[in-house]
């Protein structure tokens, strides 16, 4: 099962590391297994959410965000994105960018530097609205119950995230963009385009999830004209398979998917800089990191561990809430990516400890619940 499920991911492993040998010598080896480690550590919490999500399509769109979308999270977020940042904020193309990129590294790593009050609120303002959306839904089952009852409560009131998610923003920009530190220790006003950013990231967030929304709406009323339908396959003995996302709302959910992988890359890809900033290590490092991503999805996904470990979902939605928090202060101070990483991996952790334990007060009253595990197409 190990090896099927992380049989890619150790291939690519293998190939990134033979690479780096190649390219930068052993003292390149060195770089890109940190670097894995480093995205790795960062993205678990990304893995426990996909798999929250990916759950709900059908086969064939799981085959498409395990294929195609894991070309989109490696060429695009862990290549393309560094040189698009630097492209748009020194007003040049792509093709220059790339040249720079290969023959001025320390150039190259100020632009970046320089632009990261942008990409800090934008993933920052995304990650929070899915951290806050979660807090005030009114769920079953509950984690830390004297937090999440009230604020359920609290969720009622429409547009409450959002309202939140803005008075955020302002403080941020208010107190963390209006210093930003700029390459070469001069400060500059930055609180405009912490705003802009935060705002687009706010909307977008808006966009693709309300469209995710919208069209799961419509399969669920889909699902309800046919449970007539279903129940009589139950009274004859027939299998019933649960109804998975397709068309137009697994679209959307996969839209969803690919924003959501994107700001959760964000803080692995500025980290990089901190240890390299040549753009072809840095590649291959967080390049292998999402493969493991991947691997971790479709493990969650395959096992039905999201089932069976009820409050893992809730942990990695305070690792969220967590990133969020961190990236918009990462936008005066700077903070060490082992501290990121490190509450993610405690958060979830705390999580699956309170689940094993959940399990076992159930099994000692006799109600423990029977599970069903969640599809995955072979061979992906």
């Amino acid at each position: 099962m190990v090896l099927k499920t992380f049989g890619w991911s150790f291939a690519v492993t293998a190939l990134g590391l033979v690479a780096a040998v190649l390219y930068g010598g052993w003292a390149g080896f060195g770089v890109v297994a940190i670097l894995s480690i480093l995205e790795i550590s960062l993205s678990f919490d990304n893995a426990v959410v996909n798999a929250g999500i990916l759950k709900k399509m059908n086969a064939f769109w799981q085959k498409i965000f395990l294929t195609i979308g894991i070309l989109i999270a490696v060429f695009g977020m862990r290549l393309v994105f560094p040189v698009v940042i630097v492209a748009i904020s020194a007003k040049i193309g792509p093709i220059e960018a790339v040249d720079l990129a290969m023959t001025d590294k320390d150039h190259y790593q100020e632009l970046v530097t320089d632009a990261h009050p942008s990409i800090a609120a934008f993933g920052g303002m995304f990650l929070l609205m899915i951290f806050l959306n979660f807090l005030f839904e009114d769920r079953e089952i509950k984690w830390l119950t004297w937090i999440e009852r009230p604020l359920a409560k609290l969720g009622r009131v429409d547009m409450l995230s959002v309202c939140i998610a803005l008075i955020v923003l302002l403080i941020s920009a208010m107190t963390f963009g209006s210093q930003a530190h700029q390459h070469g220790g001069t400060h500059a006003d930055k609180a405009e385009t912490v705003l802009l950013a935060g705002i687009a990231g706010l909307t977008t967030y808006l966009i693709v999830g309300g469209l995710s929304s919208f069209f799961e709406d419509k399969l669920e009323e889909g699902e309800e004209r046919e449970h007539e339908a279903e129940e009589e396959a139950k009274r004859q003995g027939k299998p019933v398979s649960a109804v998975k996302l397709a068309g137009k709302a697994a679209f959307f959910m996969f839209l969803y998917l690919e924003v959501l992988d994107a700001s959760f890359s964000f803080d692995g890809v500025i980290g990089a800089f901190a240890i390299t900033n040549d753009i072809v290590l840095m590649a291959l490092g967080l390049g292998i990191g999402a493969m493991y991503v991947r691997s971790l999805t479709v493990y969650l996904v395959r096992e039905g561990t999201l089932d069976d470990y009820v409050y893992l979902e809730h942990g990695a939605h305070y690792a969220i809430g967590a990133l969020a928090a961190i990236l918009l202060v990462t936008i005066r101070f700077q903070i060490s990516e082992m501290i990121t990483g490190l509450i993610g991996v405690v958060l979830i952790g705390v999580s699956f400890w309170s689940s094993v334990r959940r399990n076992k007060r159930l099994a000692a009253e006799g109600g423990e619940d029977s599970k069903d595990k969640a599809e995955i197409p072979s061979g992906v």
